[in-house]
């Protein structure tokens, strides 16, 4: 059975390591240098007050997966842009729901209007993730090149919560 529940700085550690795992296989985030747990908690505290992070933990009390709101320079303010990151081969399985439930919840808690999701294009798993959630596109940006200096194409999807 799966919980989610607010993450603190004490998760960080263990939301590196998932995504740390995540970034070395390659293929489905942005994101190409590994990060650290002081990298997640500098983050968790940038825009503090207009931001929501989460993380969903098994039976065993390990965490899964990880996904937090939070505004973005290139959003206007009414909107936020999300983040979503699940445990390798524990993709399927509820969690990303589960997730996305509590997130959506305080992103409307928060104030906002929308969500903004962007994704790699090569990135299937995360469409369709993003699609079954009622994410519709409304961007695209081509030739986008990541810090390993790979091009990619990025899809933006939005879901409204009011």
């Amino acid at each position: 059975m799966i919980r989610v529940r607010h993450a603190t700085a004490l998760d960080a550690a263990s939301m590196a390591h998932l995504l740390n795992a995540i970034i070395e296989t390659g293929g489905t985030t942005a994101l190409t240098r590994p990060v650290t747990a002081t990298d997640l908690k500098d983050w968790m505290t940038v825009d503090a007050d207009r931001s929501a992070w989460q993380v969903a933990l098994d039976d065993t009390e390990a965490v899964v997966g990880f996904q937090w709101v939070a505004p973005h320079a290139k959003l206007p303010p009414q909107a936020c842009d999300v983040a979503s990151f699940v445990q390798l081969g524990r993709t399927g399985l509820g969690i990303g729901s589960a997730l996305f439930d509590a997130t959506r919840k305080a992103a409307k808690d928060l104030g906002y209007d929308w969500i903004n999701a962007t994704i790699r294009a090569d990135n299937e798993g995360g469409l369709t993730y993003y699609q079954s959630r009622g994410f519709r596109d409304w961007a695209i940006d081509e030739g986008v090149k990541l810090d390993s200096g790979q091009v990619v194409n990025k899809i933006s999807k939005r879901f409204d919560l009011k």
